[in-house]
């Protein structure tokens, strides 16, 4: 019996290094490719970029930054996405504040002041139980050195240009997964709250005394959640 085809997009400062647990874990019952979208310059050029290498058809996972491509994707070939995984992401845009704060990063990192993740910000990112946790917050640190600045202020920029996706919503009709940490401060519950409550076949999943990289904080929960997604 042929495995599925499963596309796993990482998020901003991400490599495939953090879906390393659900690709190991999940090869046996499905065909993963996790394609790194750093080196494009805006979302629509990295859901271009996924198309030209995915299979015919697939089913697609993103996490962060990884579900607004993700989006981009249903908007440009639906007929080719199977079903959906949103992982600690949103359909809404940014705040003003948080556009804001985006613009100061892209500026501090063009002055050549980009430094990777700083430990500071670890708190807004992971919970709290995990800031020592090796496991999981040196591989944030690691994969943000090999991106470097230039692909930060690449990501930044697609990040601030990318479409309202609530819209979309209502027209999704695959079989979806909504997965979220409950102490998820960058996209917090409530977005994933209004996400399922939009998708007519839509499973939400909230992952506890977890922050924003569900994937790293909880890789066997985000993992299992995946399998069960993936078998319905």
């Amino acid at each position: 019996m042929t495995r599925p085809s499963l596309v796993l997009l990482p998020g901003l400062l991400n490599t495939r290094r953090v879906f390393e647990h659900q690709a190991g874990a999940l090869q046996d019952i499905a065909e993963v490719a996790i394609p790194e979208l750093w080196h494009h310059e805006t979302i629509a050029d990295m859901a271009e970029a996924v198309l030209a290498t995915a299979p015919p058809t697939f089913a697609l996972g993103g996490f962060s930054m990884g579900g607004y491509v993700a989006f981009e994707l249903l908007r440009r070939a639906p007929e080719r996405i199977e079903r959906l995984a949103l992982i600690d992401t949103q359909a809404a845009p940014d705040s003003p504040e948080t556009r804001t704060r985006r613009q100061a990063f892209i500026e501090q990192t063009k002055l050549g002041r980009f430094h990777g993740v700083h430990p500071t910000l670890l708190p807004q990112i992971i919970h709290p139980s995990r800031l020592k946790d090796s496991a999981v917050v040196q591989p944030i640190l690691e994969m943000a050195q090999e991106i470097g600045g230039d692909g930060f202020v690449r990501e930044q920029r697609a990040i601030l240009g990318r479409p309202d996706s609530r819209p979309l919503l209502v027209e999704i009709d695959v079989p979806t997964v909504v997965m979220v940490g409950r102490q998820d401060l960058a996209t917090p519950l409530p977005r994933a709250q209004e996400m399922a409550a939009d998708i007519a076949n839509a499973q939400l999943v909230v992952l506890e005394e977890c922050g924003h990289v569900s994937p790293l904080e909880r890789p066997a929960e985000v993992t299992a959640g995946l399998r069960r997604w993936l078998r319905q």
